[in-house]
């Protein structure tokens, strides 16, 4: 996670000044997401009765605690929008969810979703599958640990796990592994 908090710290100034608001992890996950989604289709597709149906758009659906339980409301077209545009979208979807304004058709769609237990503390999980989405993704906590740096020096640096769930009748150990690490 060393990148992305010093890509955070670099531009977070610079981000709220031109958007007006701050650039988050739920966005840039997403955003990658969306980019190794369209180029893995299989982790992007839905099981409807006896057939796999294929997206040719990512709609992140985005796990949001409120008041009377987790609702995982969609950012659509994912793929197709800039940083500051999920940003904006996840607030609003968050601000009507825990204000108990979200409407049914505002919960509609979703083609993948993003779970980050990490903000209850969460160090691991298994995040449970949005059928009739075929994967979750699970962000947690990040936390100090040893790494082994390319010239063996042993450096405590930021870490994140991920997690990945995803039904095997259509994806498999090997893609699940890829997308895993093209993330």
């Amino acid at each position: 996670m060393s990148a992305i908090l010093q890509l955070r710290e670099k531009y977070q100034d610079a981000f709220v000044a031109k958007y007006g608001i701050k650039l988050g992890f739920m966005s840039l996950f997403s955003k990658a997401c969306a980019q190794v989604l369209m180029q893995m289709p299989d982790v992007n597709a839905r099981i409807e009765e006896n057939d796999i149906v294929y997206h040719d758009y990512v709609d992140v659906s985005v796990a949001i605690s409120t008041p009377n339980g987790l609702v995982v409301p969609p950012v659509h077209n994912v793929e197709s929008l800039q940083l500051h545009e999920i940003e904006f979208k996840i607030k609003d979807l968050a601000t009507k969810a825990r204000d108990g304004k979200l409407g049914i058709e505002e919960m509609k769609g979703g083609t993948f979703t993003i779970t980050n237990g990490g903000t209850f503390g969460s160090l691991m999980s298994t995040p449970i599958i949005n059928p009739p989405q075929v994967a979750i993704l699970g962000m947690h906590k990040i936390q100090q640990r040893p790494m082994v740096m390319p010239n063996g020096d042993i450096k405590a640096r930021p870490m994140m796990y991920l997690a990945l769930s995803y039904d095997h009748r259509i994806i498999d150990g090997r893609e699940a592994v890829t997308f895993l690490v093209r993330i």
